[in-house]
This record gives C-alpha cells, structure tokens and sequence, in this order.
C-alpha cells in the first residue's frame, strides 16, 4: 500500500511557504509516498452548482479560501524535497488548454526528476469552468481529446511533432519539449464517482479514484474501468486503485480492508490546523502507527 497526505487546504495555509514547504519535508521525511494537492481557479460567490460529495451540496471550504494553483505550489514543493511524489488530487481538467497544460506537467516532472502524477476531474462546478472558457455540458467529449493530446505531446515523435484532429482541438505537426522523466510519461489518474469516470480511465488512464464510492458501487466502477481497458487492448491489471481515509484514525488493519478491495494507495486527509507543530505530531504519529520508516 502506498500513502499519500492531501495538504490541509481547508485551513488556509497551503500558500503560505512558511508552513506548507516544513510540512511537505516532514512528510518526505516520515516516509509518505507522496503530497496531494487540490485545485480551483475561481470560486463562485454564492454558486448555485452542487457539490455531488456533501449531502448539503457545499463543499467544505470557503469562498474566499486560499487555494493556490496546483502546479505551481507543487513546483515549489519539488524544490523544497527530493523524494516525495507531487500529485494533484484533483486538477480540474475542463480548466486548462491541453498543448499548454503538457508542456507545465511535463517541465514539472523534468525539474523534479520524474515525481508527478497527474489525476484529474471533470469539475462540477459550472460556474468556474464555463469562467474559464470551456462549456459545461461538453466537457467529459472535450477531457477526452485532452488526455489524447497529452500522451500525444509526451511521446517522442521526432522528428516530424505530434498533430490531432478532434472536435474541439487540432493541430499539426508540433514539438513539445522538454517531455517527461517518466518513461511512458506522467501517469494520469481519473478522479470521480461516474461511469463515465470508469471508461475514461480504462481508456485513456493509469488509474482511478473513485470518490465516495465503497461495496458494490466501488467494485462495479473498477469491474467496468478494467473491461474498458481490456476492450481498448490495455492492460486492466496495471491500472492503479486510490481511495481516501483520515490521516488522525487510519491503521494498518484498515488500511489491509481496503486493500481487499483492491486499493493500492490511501489519500490520507489530515487534521485542519494552522498549528504546524500539531499538524507535524499528526503525520508523525500516522508513520508510526503503519510502519512507514522514514528517513
């Protein structure tokens, strides 16, 4: 099982370089597999979009929370460590342009040498994707295209470039450099509770976290994702489980009952807290308690 730490962004202090930077070397440094950070590009005051993971239909953090750009922050943190993953969890794929998006996801994983990993969502919030350009009700045809795109820009196709002709983007005959340290390029995993979800990351991903599903809905998601790939002539057996759990309970029996369901990383929340000590104890104390062994 592998352990990841989702940044605290509910308590405000993942752009602040004084707290997030200690935070992401005491991780590295307890031995967690990788940091998970969040995105949204804007947030609609009042929004009338709902939240399909809360029964209240809000997400749990504020309008005018700071929630720095993923990227970024994770190029920062790649500066700050030399060992933990960077990965988004998730990024809001509606919101970027494709071309643009894998020459940054790919320089990323060029300067960190080779520790990102992209997962992405369709967004459910129509208020910031239509604000960034994209329309709503296209965008799973449209996510298609860009994950095509991505792999197509990472690939060695020299000398000629790589070209698409899509519904929504086309080009021909481009040079992207610099491509990505990881052979096969950065792994793109497929964040969302859909069918939809399933066969796109059967098709076109590494992997699948699929939020708030458990029993039967979790295990029909996965049965689906694997005959997508089998159908795609992919292989179903390489493609990676990431479900959730809280950094302050989780323990090595309940992380073995997820990985009876096939789970091979646990995205760990932690505590919201501006204390960095207190949030330092916190990850030190989940280490020990699953036998991480830290540096």
């Amino acid at each position: 099982m592998k352990y990841a730490v989702l940044a605290p962004v509910a308590a405000g202090v993942t752009a602040d370089p004084s707290w997030i930077g200690p935070y992401t070397e005491h991780a590295e440094a307890c031995g967690f597999e990788s940091i998970v950070v969040v995105e949204h590009v804007v947030v609609a005051s009042g929004y009338s979009s709902v939240y399909p993971y809360d029964k209240s239909g809000k997400m749990e953090l504020a309008d005018d929370l700071d929630i720095p750009d993923p990227l970024d922050l994770l190029a920062y943190l790649a500066g700050r460590t030399s060992r933990i993953r960077l990965a988004t969890g998730v990024l809001v794929l509606p919101n970027h342009h494709p071309v643009v998006l894998a020459k940054r996801v790919a320089t990323l994983d060029a300067l960190s040498g080779g520790r990102v990993r992209l997962t992405v969502g369709m967004g459910w919030m129509r208020e910031e994707i239509e604000a960034c350009g994209a329309d709503f009700e296209t965008r799973g045809r449209r996510a298609d295209e860009q994950l095509r795109i991505l792999r197509a820009l990472w690939a060695d196709t020299a000398p000629q470039g790589a070209s698409f002709d899509g519904e929504f983007f086309g080009f021909q005959n481009l040079m992207s450099y610099p491509k990505p340290v990881q052979e096969g390029g950065v792994p793109i995993h497929i964040g969302g509770h859909t069918k939809a979800a399933a066969r796109r990351a059967g098709r076109y991903g590494d992997g699948i976290q699929p939020l708030g599903l458990v029993g039967e809905e979790l295990q029909g998601v996965l049965k689906l994702m694997r005959s997508e790939a089998e159908k795609a002539g992919r292989d179903p057996e390489a493609l990676e489980l990431t479900l959730g759990h809280s950094l302050s309970v989780v323990t090595p029996e309940k992380a073995g009952k997820l990985a009876e369901m096939g789970a091979d990383r646990l995205v760990l929340r932690a505590t919201p807290t501006k204390d960095l000590s207190e949030a330092k104890d916190e990850l030190s104390a989940c280490a020990e308690r699953l036998g991480l062994g830290g540096a």
